[in-house]
């Protein structure tokens, strides 16, 4: 059986890539216009102070914006296999219980609550702190 077309995940891709763009152009021209002051050799004025703040400032925008678009991309294709496995799990227990009929069919168990809603034997129970007392100390603090 042929795969079927499943959608294309949500991507962040030409927006996220133009602002990372931009601000990295904006940088390298606020780190030339540093670099074409600096060479001059002229006293150090306001102009040197703003072209300096705009190259680190650009520069910080898009290393920033860079890292979230990285991390969004990450998430999203997380996210589409997430859905993907939910999809197929749901798919099988939906075949196993079809089958469950017929003589060879087996069907998956799913984990069912005890019926009278108390926990399983196995979890140890949930102790406040209010009431522990002084059981946990021992003898260690005296």
């Amino acid at each position: 059986m042929a795969e079927p077309d499943r959608p294309v995940p949500h991507r962040p891709g030409a927006v996220s890539l133009f602002f990372v763009a931009k601000a990295g152009v904006f940088a390298l021209g606020f780190w030339i216009w540093l670099l074409v002051l600096a060479v001059r050799g002229s006293e150090a004025t306001g102009v040197h102070l703003i072209a300096a703040t705009g190259a680190i400032c650009t520069t910080l925008a898009a290393v920033v914006l860079g890292a979230r678009m990285a991390l969004q991309r990450n998430a999203a294709l997380r996210h589409a296999e997430l859905k993907r496995m939910l999809v197929d799990i749901s798919w099988n227990a939906f075949a196993a219980a079809g089958n469950a009929e017929q003589p060879g069919g087996k069907v998956v168990p799913f984990p069912a609550a005890s019926e009278d809603g108390e926990r399983p034997a196995n979890r140890g129970e949930r102790v406040s702190v209010l009431d522990r007392g002084d059981r946990n100390r021992g003898d260690r603090g005296r």
